[in-house]
C-alpha cells in the first residue's frame, strides 16, 4: 500500500498504522467491522479522518461506515477517558438512586454523561444494565463494580483514580 490520504489528498502519517490494518484485511470478504475495530483499539477512537482513509482505501461509502459505527455502541466516534465510568440505570439502580449518584459524578467531574474530562482521564456513560441488580445502585470503573452506592460513595471512588 502506498500512503493513506486524508479527505484534502495529503499524506497523513498518523494513519500509518492504519495502513496496515487495511493492509491485512484487504481481500477479506466482510471486512468493515473488523477493520474498525482494530483502527479503534490502534487510536483509542475512530476518527473522521480513520473513517475517511478507510472509506477511500477500501472504496466504501462514508455514510455505510457512519452506520455501522453508530448503530454499534462499541464503536467510539470521540476520545475516551482512561477511566470509563458506568452508572447503571437499570430498574433496580434507577429505583435505588442511580440519577442522583450520575448527577454527583457529573458534577464532580464537571462533565455530563457521555463526555470525557478535558485531561482524559475519565469518560462518564449511562448504562441499561450491568446485571448486579441485588448491589443497586451499581457502577463500574472500567472491570471494577462498586455497588449499593449513595452519591457521596460513588465520589469517594472516583477521588481513588485520580
Amino acid at each position: 500500500m502506498g500512503c493513506i490520504c486524508g479527505a484534502r489528498g495529503r499524506e497523513n502519517p498518523h494513519l500509518s498504522r492504519l495502513g496496515e490494518i487495511l493492509d491485512k484485511h484487504r481481500n477479506d470478504a466482510g471486512f468493515l467491522i473488523p477493520v474498525l475495530q482494530e483502527a479503534q483499539d490502534a487510536y483509542g477512537y475512530l476518527s473522521e479522518d480513520v473513517l475517511e482513509a478507510i472509506s477511500t482505501e477500501m472504496s466504501v461509502p462514508l455514510s455505510q461506515i457512519y452506520g455501522v459505527t453508530t448503530f454499534y455502541s462499541q464503536f467510539r466516534l470521540h476520545p475516551h477517558g482512561r477511566e470509563i465510568i458506568k452508572v447503571c440505570h437499570g430498574t433496580a439502580c434507577y429505583v435505588s438512586g442511580a440519577e442522583g449518584i450520575t448527577k454527583g459524578i457529573a458534577e464532580e467531574l464537571g462533565i455530563k454523561v457521555g463526555e470525557t474530562t478535558k485531561d482524559r482521564l475519565f469518560t462518564l456513560e449511562s448504562v441499561a444494565c450491568l446485571g448486579c441488580c441485588s448491589l443497586a445502585p451499581v457502577m463500574m470503573i472500567n472491570k471494577e463494580t462498586y455497588g449499593r452506592l449513595t452519591s457521596d460513595i460513588a465520589r469517594g471512588v472516583i477521588k481513588k483514580y485520580e
